[in-house]
């Protein structure tokens, strides 16, 4: 850690400082998979009594209080330039931080550690499925293969997850030069809230003494003389001792930005931190693990085939058996039921007779009906002469 003499801030009425350099290094976005289902509240707990942080020298060294007090001689109130400018420098340097990082934060994506993980976890999954389903008639064919098609599997997956695995080292090394990064981060700002730190307890201690001496030796020097100018002097030192109060509360707001600041760093970097033990268990545990696994599958796979071959030829020996059974019952059934038939059914006369008896029944309704017929016929033809006979009759009348 460096002494209190090299870390301590350096105030100045200059508008503008040099900005301290941000490593080259951007910040991961940080993303959720997933949203969590939301526990059921418990019981809130009696929050405990804020203690508010006073605005003092407690929170300063020796050596920061007396260049506070050095600091604030040199504050010239009457000056409007001066409060305009007072700690434009460190709230620049805040808002540049602030900004930086944020833009270091959008530029990273660790989406791409996740696509790697997912990558990993697809290829394991991947291995030792089949790419083609038979039936039972492929299955000695298959099994031949089983072995062969596995290695070339392993080969394939291996290939992949080596190249998965150096995408993961590198990502390894990016995050822990963001750790580092995040370091150098929670210094500099610490840096920042000392600054302004002291630059508001510096105002705040040169307001007081202009407020309690010079002001109030205005207001009477004013009401004693009487005179207009005098009077607009003491008016024109409340306006600038005002300006200059609401000054420092920007000041403390811009001081409440940076205490905010350390936190959130913190947990940017906890994250990577996270991140990188992550990867680090995948690239220790995950992978060997997976290659011993996948030799003992291989030599599980000679022993399943084994088994898989014997319990096959006898269920294929006991269905052949099943079959010839059943065939030689229903052939046996058949001929028996055959042998016991004649040579006409009696069902067959039966139809026989009764189509016979029902022919010759329709076969004697046709010829009564022609009979009628004909006998109707006769009394209509002479009819019809008749009428003939009778028509010709009436034209020669």
């Amino acid at each position: 850690m460096a002494d209190e003499r090299n870390s301590m801030p350096s105030l100045t009425l200059e508008p503008t400082a040099t900005e301290a350099a941000m490593p080259d290094t951007t910040l991961p976005e940080l993303t959720l998979e997933g949203a969590a289902v939301p526990a059921a509240p418990a019981p809130a707990a009696p929050k405990p009594e804020v203690v508010p942080v006073d605005m003092d020298e407690r929170l300063l060294s020796e050596e920061e209080k007396r260049a506070v007090d050095e600091f604030s001689k040199k504050i010239n109130l009457s000056d409007s330039n001066v409060i305009l400018q007072y700690g434009a420098a460190a709230q620049k340097s805040v808002a540049s931080f602030s900004e930086n990082a944020l833009s270091s934060v959008k530029n990273k994506d660790l989406g791409e550690v996740g696509k790697s993980l997912s990558e990993l976890v697809v290829e394991l999954k991947g291995f030792g499925e089949d790419e083609e389903k038979r039936g039972i008639a492929g299955w000695f064919k298959k099994a031949g293969n089983k072995i062969e098609i596995m290695k070339a599997q392993y080969t394939k997956v291996e290939g992949n997850v080596e190249q998965i695995a150096r995408q993961l080292e590198q990502h390894q090394v990016t995050l822990l030069k963001d750790v580092a990064m995040f370091d150098q981060m929670y210094e500099l700002n610490l840096k920042y809230y000392k600054e302004l730190t002291m630059y508001i307890l510096a105002g705040k201690k040169r307001l007081n003494e202009v407020r309690t001496g010079e002001l109030e030796e205005m207001r009477k020097k004013a009401e004693a003389s009487g005179s207009q100018e005098d009077a607009q002097r003491y008016n024109d030192m409340v306006q600038m001792c005002e300006r200059f109060e609401k000054k420092i509360h920007d000041l403390e707001l811009t001081r409440i930005i940076s205490v905010q600041m350390g936190p959130q760093t913190r947990l940017l970097q906890n994250n990577d931190t996270l991140m990188v033990e992550k990867i680090q268990s995948s690239l220790v545990n995950t992978i060997p693990l997976w290659k011993s696994q996948m030799v003992l599958a291989l030599g599980l796979e000679h022993s399943r085939q084994a088994t898989a071959a014997q319990s096959a030829v006898t269920n294929m020996t006991n269905e052949l058996l099943r079959k010839n059974a059943d065939m030689l019952k229903m052939g046996t059934l058949a001929v028996a039921k055959e042998s016991e038939r004649s040579i006409v059914d009696i069902e067959t006369l039966q139809h026989t007779n009764e189509q016979l008896i029902s022919t010759l029944d329709e076969v004697l309704n046709i010829q009564r009906d022609g009979a009628q017929k004909r006998r109707a016929a006769e009394v209509e033809l002479g009819r019809i002469e008749g009428e003939l006979k009778q028509k010709l009759m009436e034209l020669h009348k």
